[in-house]
Formats: C-alpha cells, structure tokens, sequence
C-alpha cells in the first residue's frame, strides 16, 4: 500500500459522508467538531474539559470556545471539579441531552441510508473490514475484554436492539421480519411497563458505541402459541442475547449472560429460563457454560424458516464457572 493509496480511500470516503451530509443539515446549527464534542458529553456522566480536549486531541482555545457557544445556547453547564477545583466539570443540561439525542438520530438515519445500498450477506464482511482498518490504523492493537463496558440503555439504544437484531438475524440466518416483530414487542413491553427491581437492560459498549444487549424480565412465555418453558413468579428469563461480529471474541456474551444470572440471584429467583433455536450454536455454547440445562425441544415454522426451539433453564442453587470463549446470539 502506497500513501496515494490511502488519500484515495480518504478521498473516496468523504466523498460519501458529504453526500451523506448535503447541505450540512445532519448536525446544524452546530459543526461537525461541536457535535463530536456534544456526542461525548452525551456518553459521561461528567468529564472535565482537559480530559476531553486531551481524549479528542483539540486545541484548548478552540475547545473553550465550543463550550462558551454550549453554555450560551443553554446545553452544558461548568463547575470546579470534585476530583481538583483547578479543573473543570462539564455536564450536559436536559436540553443539551435532547440535542446530543436529535444529532445522533439524523446520523444513524443517514448511515442507515448508506448501508441500504449493501446487500445484507455483505454487512457482516463489511464490519469485519471496518474493524481490520481500525486495528490496523491504530498501532495493531486490538481491542481488549476490559476496554468494554456494561451499561444501562440510553436513549436510542431499546431502538437499536430492535434494528441490530432484525439486520444481524437477517444477514446471518436469512430471517424474515416475523423476527423483527417479536423483538420490537418485547422491546416495547419492557419500554411500557418493566419493574426496574427486578427486570433489566445491559448495553456493551466499545469505543462509545453498543456492541451488544441483553434483557432480564419476569415471567414471560416467549414466541408464539407454545410456551416455551413458562416461568414462574421466582423465575427470570434471559431475552435477546446479542453481540455485534465485530466485537466477538472479547468474552461480551459470557459477561451479559453472567449480568443477568447475578442480577436474578441478588433478587432471591430460584431459576433462569431462555427460549433459542438450534441453529444459534455459539449462544448453545455460552449457555452451557454458565450452567443451563436443555430442558425441551419443538420444531417449529417461524421468521421464514424451519427452526427447532429449545427451553433452557439454570437452578440459582449454585455457582457455576461461566469461562470466557465465543461470543454468539440467541434469540427469545
């Protein structure tokens, strides 16, 4: 590869962000950099402003002027630090955090616009090459299992669940929109009227984006007219396990499943449940790590495709080891 190479591809790609951006209406009335910059605020509880001029290499009279521009238009506000009161703390205000949201969802629309020009089958090589660039561009390093985090939902992200399912699903195992539907239904039952005691959404995040979910919530029946494997009232059940393929091989699957079977022991319940298909062998994988027994298989017709259903349960009764391997999916 040859510098021109590279400037080829540069010139190439914002080719197609200008494109995607005509006209600039994605991040109006503010800058690209002024959104980057909110985008960030949007991801922390509160950061100081030299960590994040240090985090995004900008210059400090720069910096300050975006944060003067935030704070007159009413989205941030500035105090001493509690870690040092020579540093400041930037937080964003409610209406900063509606802004930071309007911003985001004009640029997932217009990349989702992009990457409807790639056919499905070709998504998952695509992610693989976007990360085969970042790694390599960054020195060789890989990402690592401590650099993600587990968090709860932001706003945007029970709608991503939603899209990154149906797309993965698709692209993966060529179900139809049968599936999108049941997620998107479970999604807005738990949006509608979760208890947040005992029900619970995780998000792993990578470098400030999701790359994978899971969902803990009381007993549910699953899809379909059959049970499958109803749970009592002191069972959980484990829903919409998922990891982006870029980021499989970090051990993301086994550190939701295991989120999941911590936060149903702290609440007393005696067992976990889950519904999948057979077809999701690395989800198999992580499920049997961690201890769950095959308690029942069905064939059914679902999401356009001939499917065999599996009911899997764990007794909380004990501990198990719950090893780190493959990363994986599972449906229900």
């Amino acid at each position: 590869m040859t510098v021109q190479d590279v400037r080829a591809f540069n010139r190439f790609y914002t080719n197609v962000i200008g494109a995607l951006d005509y006209g600039r209406h994605l991040y109006a009335p503010y800058t690209l950099t002024e959104s980057r910059v909110l985008y960030e605020l949007a991801h922390r509880a509160r950061t100081d402003a030299a960590d994040l001029r240090t985090e995004l290499s900008l210059d400090a009279g720069y910096l300050s002027r975006i944060l003067n521009r935030f704070e007159r238009d009413g989205l941030i506000e500035r105090a001493p630090s509690p870690r040092d009161p020579r540093r400041t703390s930037v937080t964003l205000t409610d209406r900063g955090r509606e802004t930071g949201v309007l911003l985001a969802e004009r640029s997932d629309a217009a990349v989702g616009k992009l990457l409807d020009r790639v056919p499905a089958a070709d998504r998952t090589r695509l992610a693989d090459a976007l990360g085969t660039v970042r790694t390599l561009l960054s020195g060789g390093r890989r990402p690592a299992p401590e650099d993600v985090v587990l968090r709860a939902p932001g706003p945007g992200d029970l709608g991503w669940i939603v899209q990154r399912n149906a797309a993965l699903y698709a692209a993966e195992y060529g179900w139809n929109a049968e599936y999108e539907a049941l997620v998107a239904k479970i999604v807005a039952d738990f949006a509608t009227g979760h208890d947040p005691r005992r029900e619970r959404v995780w998000i792993a995040e990578l470098d400030g984006r999701p790359v994978g979910c899971v969902m803990c919530v009381r007993d549910a029946t699953g899809h379909g007219a059959a049970a499958h494997g109803a749970a009592g009232p002191d069972t959980a059940r484990l829903r919409l396990l998922l990891v982006e393929p870029s980021a499989r091989g970090l051990g993301i699957g086994d550190r939701l499943v295991r989120a999941v079977t911590g936060f149903a022991r702290e609440n007393g319940d005696e067992a976990v449940v889950l519904w999948t298909n057979d077809v999701l062998s690395a989800a198999r994988r992580i499920y049997l790590r961690h201890g769950f027994t095959l308690v029942a298989e069905r064939p059914h017709h679902s999401f356009g495709r001939d499917l065999v259903g599996q009911d899997w349960r764990l007794e909380l009764c004990a501990t198990p080891g719950g090893r780190s391997g493959d990363d994986g999916g599972g449906a229900g």
